[in-house]
């Protein structure tokens, strides 16, 4: 097994993956702690630095370009300042912006994280604040996105689906997505935050777990048996042929037609620095994986190496394909 996922890292160099998102401002915001307010029992900072990264589907995008390949996001920023900086932020790192549509009235959506410590100590995420309001249902932006990807003849290896309930993938859209996918005999995978259960007939979804238990009305907790009651409720009720759940300190689990679940162990600490995005950072790799000629076991575990990589690393972070080559190696020569 070892050998083929290290041929396989290999392989994702250069796949292009076609990324239908809602992208995501996320800003960090750094202060030190000076003392205790006497306007209420609540923290006085000192601000030290804000720092913005892509986040949402932007951030799958960005994981998909460090890991070698060349992604193509198609989404909707507004006409606002976080929007001109994902835009730049996506082209300083050669990642295409020719499908990026502005959305006037609009506002990017964007995940204010404020991080507090004492100088030179780690900051400690205090509160987080969530700014986004939904792409109207009648987006001209959104109707000309539908047009730029039913247009689109350029070669494509996979399709990703980031929703993260900002609007912008009506059914309208996500039919379009599952049509190019399968004009063009590709993978399609999506990973979404509210609405699981709108998005059938995929080839694979990467829920969390609390993704799934909210999507089904049911609790999984530790109990393996109802975890596997859920995977193959879901793989029915999604038409797919893979669901990979992910359960953070207790790794993953993957449910595939006619073959029993396979249960793969944490990579790494379970001591983690950062869960920050790490769920974009797995279904980057695993469509990736997919889109490289990968089985949906090979793609599983490359997913879980580049998770484990990842929760290790601050904010919004990313994996090469040399750290996940290496912990591939690392871990067969155990």
């Amino acid at each position: 097994m070892s050998a083929r996922l290290e041929a396989l890292v290999g392989r994702l160099r250069g796949r292009r993956v076609l990324v239908l998102a809602d992208l995501v401002a996320d800003e960090f915001v750094y202060g030190r702690v000076e003392r205790i307010s006497r306007e209420a029992p609540v923290l006085i900072l000192r601000h030290d630095a804000t720092d913005v990264r892509l986040g949402g589907g932007a951030n799958a995008v960005h994981n998909i370009r460090t890991l070698g390949a060349r992604p193509l996001p198609f989404g909707v920023v507004g006409d606002d300042a976080h929007g001109r900086r994902l835009r730049a932020l996506l082209r300083e790192r050669g990642i295409p912006t020719a499908h990026l549509a502005r959305a006037s009235g609009y506002a990017t959506p964007v995940k204010t994280r404020v991080l507090a410590g004492r100088a030179h100590s780690i900051k400690q995420q205090v509160v987080r604040l969530d700014r986004y309001a939904p792409l109207p249902a009648r987006s001209p932006a959104r109707r000309s996105l539908e047009r730029a990807l039913r247009a689109f003849r350029g070669g494509v290896d996979g399709v990703l689906v980031s929703d993260y309930g900002c609007g912008l993938l009506d059914a309208s859209l996500v039919r379009a997505a599952l049509g190019f996918a399968r004009r063009r005999r590709i993978p399609v995978t999506v990973d979404s935050r509210f609405a699981l259960l709108r998005f059938r007939g995929m080839t694979a979804a990467t829920p969390n777990e609390p993704e799934v238990e909210e999507a089904l009305g049911v609790t999984i907790g530790h109990d393996r048996r109802r975890l596997e009651a859920a995977g193959r409720t879901l793989l029915r009720r999604l038409g797919c042929q893979a669901v990979l759940v992910t359960r953070g300190s207790d790794g993953m689990a993957l449910f595939e037609r006619g073959r029993p679940p396979l249960h793969i162990g944490v990579y790494g600490s379970d001591q983690v620095a950062d869960v920050t995005g790490a769920g974009d950072t797995v279904i980057a790799t695993f469509t990736l994986a997919l889109a490289a000629g990968a089985t949906p076991e090979e793609a599983a575990r490359l997913a879980n190496y580049a998770g484990g990589i990842v929760v290790m690393k601050h904010a919004t972070a990313t994996v090469s394909a040399e750290e996940l080559l290496a912990a591939v190696r690392e871990d067969a020569s155990r």
